[in-house]
């Protein structure tokens, strides 16, 4: 087997995080140099952003993921190309109307494709919402 992989020129590493019974791999089992980057000699060599390389910390904790903060994390995206919300890196306010008409499609799609599957509280936020935006938009069609 070893003269085998000399004679090849290249050793193939299974990196899954799965083994093959799809049971977790242990973190013992992954040699350090699996956990390397891949080098194209082309490319260079290539480096993973710091922020994976590092655990979050108790300063910066992402607020949890659920679907009322995606509803609410989309419905912001309408608002900021209404222009309620300057860009950060240049603090001017822009409107994006066909961009905030897309974002209100797509809560329209998934109020479509999550009919029957969400509690009530969830069904009368994302129907609030889209009825608000809606609104929004005709205003703002019309105040061009």
């Amino acid at each position: 087997m070893e003269e085998e992989k000399k004679n090849k020129g290249f050793v193939i590493k299974d990196r899954r995080l799965f083994d093959e019974s799809g049971a977790a791999r242990v973190e013992e089992e992954m040699k350090p140099e699996d956990k390397k980057p891949v080098e194209n000699p082309e490319e260079g060599p290539r480096s993973f952003p710091a922020e994976m390389d590092t655990p979050e910390t108790e300063a910066s904790p992402l607020p949890e993921i659920n679907f009322a903060s995606f509803i609410f994390s989309l419905s912001t995206t309408a608002m900021y190309h209404f222009g309620d919300f300057p860009d950060p890196a240049t603090k001017e306010s822009q409107r994006n109307l066909p961009a905030a008409k897309q974002t209100i499609d797509i809560l329209s799609i998934l109020k479509t494709k999550t009919e029957g599957n969400l509690d009530e509280q969830e069904k009368q936020m994302l129907d609030g919402m889209l009825y608000e935006l809606r609104m929004r938009f005709i205003k703002e069609m019309t105040n061009q």
